[in-house]
């Protein structure tokens, strides 16, 4: 089971002392988070990416690289990359880069994000969202497994001889998450593929995060990518913490009900009732994560939002100290307890290679002369893979 935080990249007006941050400072502020994370024991960081204010994180491999040389063994990711408006060429170049740069610690979710006019600023139209997100994750998927790809489809100028460079990593492509909050589709194409499936469980009921995963686990088995239990599976969701329970609520209660995507709705007591958001001592946060799984059974990644809603840097950094300290040890305690062996471990780049290669060595893609062309030709590499 691994366990971490992921950013929205929101800069917001802090309520409680009415200023907001400049994208400087959110930006230091997020490496600083991304660090702490490592250093409280947990497994991994992870970053949304837009293109609009009021959000800095429109360039997220830049950012997760750069914490990934800051870092030993965190596992950075994106919490989403744009499949739809960004070309997946230019995914599966950038990405088997963070890849060779992290020495594996990475992987990627995809997903369609929230901001409608994203569409047309990359010159995509929102109408064909679902389709582009479909295509597109099919071009990735190919680019990253075979040297040489001829393709076309509808939404991109055809591609004739192309290699995405650099090869992935010993020849394992970056471990795909599909994220949703509605869309089956999107379950399915992960189901598909044999990918993971992150639901975000957060502003909805679990009822219905729950329809979304027990499907995807449905059509993984039915794919043959391995039984139910194998699926792989990861779940957002939201804490406030604090030593004492009338404490965090006191706390965050300004927050929420300024927040955008909360305030001017239910209660920050009905909200916590009716969604994943938990508020509450260390106890409290433990039990509430607890009834996951009581829902979904085994899963394998747990990430929460805690830095979002214009919450200040030293706190975010305390309630990282508190779920690193006090809520995570006894969580991987007792949801090991509870773990079926038939269930799928999470996913590390180690253990994928394993699987792969066995005891042989690993590929790694070592090109050919360069013949004046510049193009690929049937086989660019010294080595093919059979």
């Amino acid at each position: 089971m691994q366990f971490g935080i992921f950013s929205v990249s929101d800069i917001t007006r802090d309520p409680v002392t009415g200023v907001t941050p400049s994208e400087a400072e959110r930006i230091e502020a997020i490496v600083q988070i991304a660090k702490k994370t490592e250093e409280v024991g947990l497994d991994v960081f992870a970053i949304g990416e837009h293109h609009n204010p009021p959000f800095f994180s429109s360039s997220p491999t830049t950012l997760l690289a750069h914490i990934a040389a800051l870092t030993e063994r965190l596992i950075v990711t994106t919490a989403t990359t744009l499949i739809t408006t960004n070309d997946p060429v230019k995914i599966a170049e950038d990405y088997a880069m963070l890849q060779h740069l992290s020495k594996g610690r990475m992987d990627l979710m995809l997903g369609r994000g929230n901001t409608g006019p994203v569409y047309p600023w990359f010159g995509k139209d929102i109408r064909a969202g679902l389709p582009l997100a479909l295509e597109n994750y099919n071009l990735l998927h190919r680019l990253w497994r075979e040297d040489v790809v001829d393709w076309e489809g509808e939404y991109r100028t055809p591609l004739q001889g192309f290699t995405a460079t650099p090869r992935p990593l010993d020849g394992v492509p970056p471990f795909v998450w599909h994220g949703s909050i509605r869309t089956p589709e999107i379950a399915e194409q992960a189901a598909y593929y044999g990918n993971g499936f992150f639901a975000n469980h957060i502003f909805w009921p679990t009822a219905h995060s729950l329809q979304l995963i027990e499907f995807y686990r449905q059509r993984f088995e039915h794919y043959g990518h391995g039984t139910k239990k194998q699926a792989i599976v990861g779940l957002g969701g939201q804490a406030y913490i604090a030593k004492k329970s009338q404490d965090a609520w006191n706390e965050f209660r300004p927050y929420f009900n300024e927040a955008p995507v909360y305030g001017h709705g239910p209660s920050l007591e009905d909200f916590a009732e009716m969604t994943p958001l938990s508020v509450g001592s260390p106890q409290e946060i433990i039990d509430k994560t607890l009834t996951f799984h009581d829902t979904f059974g085994d899963y394998q990644r747990q990430l929460w939002l805690m830095d979002h809603a214009g919450l200040p840097r030293k706190t975010v950094l305390n309630q990282l100290d508190l779920l690193g300290s006090e809520v995570v040890p006894v969580l991987r305690k007792e949801l090991e307890s509870r773990r079926d062996p038939a269930s799928a471990p999470a996913p590390t780049h180690e253990a994928r290679v394993a699987a792969e290669y066995g005891d042989t060595p690993p590929r790694q893609a070592r090109p050919g002369a360069n013949r004046g062309d510049n193009l690929a030709g049937a086989s660019p590499y010294l080595e093919t893979r059979a």
